[in-house]
């Protein structure tokens, strides 16, 4: 019955979806594109695999740059196999396009209505599917649950804020929890999460954004974006989410900030970059876009990061990183990225997203947790100017990373006897 009420609120809203996908393409062109596919309805150059296929869900940019050392092992263990793969933002389809090109198949996935879930299914016919992260529907996982594919949640993670939402609906939830055929979590305390609110088979493998190896020209990206800054220190606000740009800059205007230092803002989000921008002219910041590829001459101290796949490069420039999303009561974004660059990274209150990575990292001293927007400035204020800390925490955050290598392994040493092809698949040990 639960399932049935959740159905129709879908069916209600169907015909709305293609004005907010059109509403979202103003930005984000590639959200107009294949409109058809969100409803199960896919052209005819997207081929109805031949063989045997896994289909890895991997809603957005994370999950997609996340997914690739199992995408890896997957395309060396098992050769023969064609892997899927599906989005549902326009960034995590792009970044899919730009890592993997044609070694997999790149589809959305449907919105989670029977007929188009199970038009999906019918076209692509999935041995297993892979479910990255957090990104479970409950008609989606009852289809595969009906034709015999098995579906794990891999890399899961569950914040305490998201499995109460849950428990609020458990008679929707905990059967679509329970129909998997097996979890994945990154924390202990993501699997007890998860084991709460209905999930079974549930282990403990790690996070695999340690093991994504940071693309190599990450480096040299870095060393051209500081010699078009300059000689002068760089502050890296990454991830920013609406109305942090706001705290930070009006931050920095009242508390003291180092001379001649660059702020780099990057937004967590493309169809913010226009935004933040209207919001610097508004205060009459002069500033460079990251898109327009030149040198920053030394009067501009604010660059607008509007490109998308070079966070490793930002990263790789900054002498201080802060992960944003985390000054609001957001979450938090994941921090992995400048600490496996070494840079030393800042966080706000709110890192319930990350939380068990964070808290690791600050006690490991690769990363420092500010109050709000002036603790912030003040703490970035005092790294720029101790050479000596930063260093600490340069060699405390690249030991950090790699301790934590391994996720992939451990993973797919779960995962490769439980997909139904196991008998064709190369053990990591066997290769």
């Amino acid at each position: 019955m639960a399932r049935a009420l959740y159905t129709l609120l879908w069916y209600v809203a169907l015909p709305l979806l293609p004005l907010r996908l059109w509403w979202r393409g103003r930005r984000e062109p590639g959200y107009r594109a294949r409109i058809g596919e969100r409803f199960g309805r896919y052209a005819s150059d997207v081929r109805a695999i031949a063989g045997e296929v896994i289909w890895i869900h991997a809603v957005s940019l994370g999950e997609t740059r996340a997914a690739a050392p199992l995408i890896e092992r997957i395309a060396r263990a098992w050769p023969g196999a064609k892997i899927l793969l599906t989005h549902m933002t326009a960034t995590g389809r792009e970044a899919g396009r730009a890592l993997y090109g044609d070694s997999v198949v790149q589809a959305w996935l449907p919105y989670d209505v029977p007929f188009a879930v199970q038009s999906f299914l019918a076209r692509f016919r999935p041995r297993a599917g892979l479910l990255m992260e957090t990104e479970v529907w409950p008609n989606l996982v009852a289809a595969c649950r009906d034709a015999g594919i098995p579906l794990f949640l891999v890399n899961a993670r569950l914040s305490e804020r998201s499995a109460s939402g849950y428990r609020r609906f458990d008679a929707l939830t905990r059967p679509m929890f329970a129909a998997l055929s097996g979890v994945a979590a990154q924390t202990t305390a993501d699997a007890a999460r998860l084991d709460r609110v209905g999930a079974s088979d549930v282990v403990v493998t790690g996070n695999l954004k340690f093991d994504v190896a940071m693309p190599a020209e990450s480096a040299a990206l870095g060393c051209e974006l500081r010699v078009r800054a300059g000689e002068r220190p760089v502050f890296l606000a990454a991830s920013t989410r609406e109305g942090e740009e706001a705290l930070l800059l009006d931050a920095i205007a009242r508390k003291p900030w180092p001379k001649n230092t660059l702020t780099v803002i990057v937004p967590r989000h493309p169809q913010r970059f226009a935004a933040v921008a209207d919001l610097l002219r508004a205060r009459g910041i002069p500033f460079a876009r990251r898109s327009e590829n030149l040198a920053v001459p030394s009067d501009i101290a604010v660059v607008l990061g509007d490109s998308l796949g070079e966070m490793g490069g930002y990263c790789a420039a900054a002498d201080v990183a802060f992960v944003g999303g985390s000054l609001l009561p957001l979450g938090g974004q994941n921090l992995i990225e400048p600490i496996a660059m070494g840079t030393p990274t800042l966080v706000g209150m709110h890192t319930f997203n990350f939380q068990e990575a964070t808290d690791n990292a600050i006690a490991a001293g690769a990363a420092l947790r500010v109050a709000d927007a002036d603790a912030l400035v003040t703490e970035v204020s005092a790294l720029l100017n101790d050479s000596t800390q930063r260093i600490r925490m340069h060699d405390a955050a690249l030991a950090f990373h790699a301790a934590h290598r391994g996720a992939a392994d451990r993973l797919w040493a779960w995962l490769a006897p439980r997909l139904p092809t196991s008998r064709s698949v190369n053990h990591p040990d066997g290769d």
